[in-house]
């Protein structure tokens, strides 16, 4: 009696591998062919190897958002209002610092700066020519917030498309190209507009 029992688990066991096994070809599958996880949407391939840019405090965007799980509008604000995604201002910051990790070399040169009334001269790491219309109001909902099925609190996934795994970093950096063939290969996968002065004022 014992013999039917080892089978049924053991036909268990194969059916849960397989199941397994199929779902991680499929994930493999998608990341290879560019879709990604986030619904009705295809990021744009394209890589950039550029340098650094040196900011005044190292800022750990992979504590903040991949450990803390801070959504990325909580900062960048004016993203789902506005063309720019916006710095905050250091009194967001001190809101949490004024109690947190006050014992760090980073929050202590925060410190320093919010006491002397002075903000850190962060220097831009994403940028698109002036005679480029990009809005982050729009691509986010597009994106995120018409977008069926896709959730506010996964935004970090659809930043990654323009701006890489931004998450996992410390300084941010620049990682994918922002150029019109990469706007344009985004635009053609995801039905987005081709009309010239969509982008070109």
């Amino acid at each position: 009696m014992a013999v039917p029992h080892r089978r049924s688990s053991r036909y268990f066991l194969m059916a849960f591998a397989a199941m397994v096994l199929g779902i991680f070809l499929a994930a493999s599958s998608a990341w290879a062919d560019g879709s990604s996880g986030v619904p009705n949407a295809v990021p744009p391939k394209g890589e950039h190897e550029g340098k650094n840019v040196e900011q005044p405090i190292e800022f750990p965007h992979n504590i903040h958002v991949d450990i803390n799980k801070i959504n990325c509008m909580y900062c960048h604000t004016y993203a789902r209002r506005s063309k720019v995604a916006g710095i905050p201002p250091t009194s967001k910051c001190m809101g949490c610092h004024l109690v947190i990790a006050t014992d760090k070399p980073r929050i202590k040169k925060l410190t320093e700066y919010w006491e002397k009334k002075e903000p850190p001269r962060w220097k831009k790491v994403h940028d698109v020519p002036d005679f480029v219309h990009f809005t982050h109001e729009k691509h986010l909902k597009r994106f995120v917030f018409d977008n069926e099925g896709m959730s506010v609190d996964r935004v970090s996934e659809v930043c990654a498309f323009c701006h890489g795994e931004v998450k996992k970093m410390t300084v941010a950096h620049k990682v994918k190209p922002l150029n019109m063939g990469f706007c344009a290969r985004c635009h053609e996968a995801n039905k987005g507009p081709f009309d010239c002065w969509k982008c070109h004022k």
